[in-house]
Parts: structure tokens; C-alpha cells; sequence
């Protein structure tokens, strides 16, 4: 007998959007088709309409929604992909106008998101941002979400199903939240032991697809999902990364940004992103081969700015600068890297560039060591780089290089 595998054909989508000048709608919906496709959709083309704003009740107007849902219907589309935020009227008006099933910007990256997360942390994240953002749009459906009827057991006051369901997802927001709050005293505790061992993070920002894991898969060999997709990795990795100097730093890769990322995700992920507020550099990666390179680290810079990162030195790395698209103009701006993390070229440069915007941890010193205390001349002898060693009348003399902390705990023996 032959079987044969049901294959899942994917999606059939079209892209909506309403053009109000407030952003470039042309590279919203460039962004939107790359997120579908994520998604498993195949865009089948794009509706969309200049006005001074959305419309109230149906997003797009009358004449619009019309040839909307013409093309759906000629092109048996299976869905409708908003390119903004809409309301539960909006929503049903135009599921009812086209007879295709309609969701929204902020529900497909949800829905992305709900696909990659892999840790325990990363999907109950996830789950509240669903949560908090479906409560508000839990719509009635008539008597059939009401328990009141006139049989046994249904008499009496009773609730209606959708105040059963919103009692139901509150009571599951708040047990998430809890979760999340003891998950963040941990990581909080962590950050902490890493400050007291004199554990330095550099952590890994940008705009999605830019080649964050690619580069930390080169620096550390630490097996990161690497794809050509938007969201190929969400959950974020530690690795120990040795720079030129000797030093040991942690490297932490996070979370991919992109344009108008929905708040719920932001404020569901801000424990997370919150490692770039601890740390003590960022690289800020972008696609230098991509056209919008440049509005990618305003994006990256907006949302660390949000997240209270100002101040921090950020390290701008330009990478696939081997690819000929790379814009040379963008990434001939000060202080910039420019790499190419599949190639391992410009690495070099880059580690010395963190090795540089790190906060000095080692200093020369010169110390003269009574030989009474021969114990503390063995620690210096085991952490620090002497260079000269000297037996002297009134003790061992030093000169060496040694970490900051050590040469103020043995300051009085300094000369």
C-alpha cells in the first residue's frame, strides 16, 4: 500500500495597509511581506489607500474594501495581513467585506513569536504579551457565550461566557506576571554575581536578520540557530568571549528589533532586553548590504534609549560588508566596524574595539613587599603580570600589571 504525506500547503495572504504619511508605508509593507513569509504565508500582493487616517469602522474605505475583497475572492486569498493595530469592529467589518479570515500586525509577530520561543521564559513571555493584548479584544458572540438559559442548571444569575473568559485571562496574566517576576529575581541575582566576580557582558543588539547570531556563533562557537529569517532565534545565549587583551567577558546575544515592535512585546521582553542596561558595551549590528541600514540603528538606538541604555558606550558593527549591496557611504560613519561574520573578516577589529570601550580593569603599579608577608606576595605572583622582581634590603620589590582590584587591595605596599 503506497501513503502518501499530507503536505500543509501554506497561506494564501494579502497585505493591507493605509497610507497617513506618519511612516514610509512602501517599507512597512516591504517588512510586513518578510514577516508573513516567516510566518509560512505567501503573499499574494498588497491593498492599500492614501488617507488622513484609518477609517473608524472599516480601516480602509468603502471603494477600497470593495476591490479588497474582489482580489480575495478572484484569488482565493485565505487571509488578510493589516499592516497596523485595529479594533474588533475593524477587524469583523472586514472579515465580513472580504469573507477571509483577518488579522492584524501586532497578532502575526505574536504569532512568530509564539513559533520561536524555545526556553521556559521565552514562552510564558510570549503567552502574556497574547493575553494582554487579546483581553481587550475579546468580542461577544450573542446568546451562544451566555450561560443563562432555561434548562437545569442554567437558571439563576449566572455570567456570561465572555465575562468567564476575561475573569479566566486575567487570573492567567497575573499567574504569568508572578512567574516572570520570580524568573527576573533570578536573573537579577545572576547579574549581580557576575558584578561581584568582576564578570564584564557585552551584549549583541540590532534590527532582526542583521547577523547577530552568525556573529555569535563566529566568536564563541556557541551553536546558535542561524537563518535567513525575521525572528530566527528570540530566546537569548551567554558565552565567555576572551578579547586580545586577555580579558573575559560575557557575550549575550537578545532579541531582534524591528519597526513599530508591538508594546506588549516590548514590556513582555524588557527583562530580557534589560541585560543591555547592565552591560557594559553594545554592539549595535546592522545589514550594511540592506537599503534601510541606516533607519535600522535609529530603530535599535530608539528602543535602547526606551530601555535606559543612554550613555552606554554602543559600538556600531556593519555587517555582510563583503556582499556587494553594502552601502559605503553608511558605514563610513565614526567609530564604526565593519565585518563580515560569515566570512570571520574584520573580527580582529572588533574585538579590539570592545576591548578598548570596556571600562580599564588592569593598571600598571609598582609595590615593595615586606618578607614578612610572603603571602601576599604569592597572590601577586599568581594573578598579576610581574615584569620586574626585585629581593631588596627592606623587601621584594615589584613592578607588574595586575587587575584594578587587586592593586587597590594591596595599596599600602604601593610606592
Amino acid at each position: 500500500m503506497e501513503l502518501h504525506e499530507n503536505k500543509i500547503e501554506p497561506e494564501k495572504a494579502v497585505l493591507v495597509a493605509v497610507d497617513t504619511g506618519d511612516y514610509d508605508c512602501e517599507s512597512s509593507l516591504d517588512e510586513l511581506e518578510e514577516l508573513a513569509k516567516t510566518a509560512g504565508a505567501v503573499v499574494l500582493g498588497r491593498v492599500w489607500q492614501k488617507r488622513d487616517k484609518p477609517d473608524s469602522a472599516t480601516f480602509l474605505g468603502t471603494g477600497r474594501l470593495e476591490e479588497l475583497g474582489e482580489f480575495c475572492k478572484n484569488n482565493e486569498a485565505d487571509l488578510v495581513i493589516v499592516d497596523s493595530e485595529i479594533s474588533p469592529a475593524q477587524l469583523r467589518n472586514i472579515e465580513k467585506a472580504t469573507d477571509t479570515r483577518v488579522v492584524d500586525r501586532t497578532t502575526l509577530i505574536l504569532d512568530i513569536f509564539a513559533d520561536r520561543a524555545r526556553t521556559n521564559e521565552g514562552k510564558l513571555q510570549v503567552e502574556l504579551a497574547q493575553l494582554k493584548y487579546s483581553l481587550p479584544r475579546l468580542m461577544g458572540q450573542g446568546t451562544k457565550l451566555s450561560r443563562l438559559g432555561a434548562g437545569i442548571g442554567t437558571r439563576g444569575p449566572g455570567e456570561t461566557k465572555l465575562e468567564t473568559d476575561r475573569r479566566h485571562i486575567r487570573r492567567r496574566i497575573k499567574s504569568l506576571e508572578d512567574e516572570l517576576e520570580a524568573l527576573e529575581k533570578r536573573r537579577s541575582l545572576a547579574r549581580a554575581r557576575r558584578e561581584k566576580d568582576g564578570v564584564e557582558t557585552v551584549v549583541i543588539v540590532g534590527y532582526t536578520n542583521a547577523g547577530k547570531s552568525t556573529l555569535m556563533n563566529t566568536l564563541t562557537e556557541a551553536g546558535v540557530l542561524a537563518q535567513d529569517k525575521l525572528f530566527a532565534t528570540l530566546d537569548p545565549t551567554s558565552r565567555a568571549l576572551t578579547l586580545p587583551d586577555g580579558r573575559k567577558v560575557m557575550l549575550i546575544d537578545t532579541v531582534g528589533f524591528i519597526r513599530r515592535l508591538p508594546h506588549n512585546l516590548v514590556e513582555a521582553f524588557k527583562s530580557t532586553l534589560e541585560e543591555a542596561v547592565s552591560a557594559k558595551v553594545i554592539l549595535n549590528v546592522c545589514d550594511a548590504s540592506d537599503p534601510e541600514c541606516s533607519i535600522h540603528l535609529e530603530v535599535t538606538d530608539d528602543l535602547l534609549e526606551e530601555l535606559g541604555c543612554g550613555g552606554k558606550p554602543v559600538i556600531s558593527v556593519f555587517n555582510k560588508c563583503d556582499l556587494p549591496e553594502a552601502d559605503a557611504d553608511v558605514v563610513r560613519r565614526p567609530g564604526a566596524v565593519m565585518i563580515s561574520a560569515l566570512e570571520g573578516k574584520g573580527l580582529d577589529e572588533l574585538l579590539d574595539a570592545i576591548a578598548k570601550a570596556l571600562p580599564p580593569t588592569r593598571a600598571k603599579a609598582k609595590m615593595l613587599i615586606p618578607y614578612s608577608d610572603g603571602a601576599s606576595a604569592a597572590v601577586l605572583r599568581k594573578d598579576s603580570i610581574i615584569s620586574v622582581e626585585e629581593y631588596r634590603p627592606d623587601g621584594l620589590y615589584f613592578e607588574l600589571t595586575a587587575d584594578v582590584g587587586m592593586i587597590d587591595r594591596f595599596q599600602k605596599y604601593c610606592v
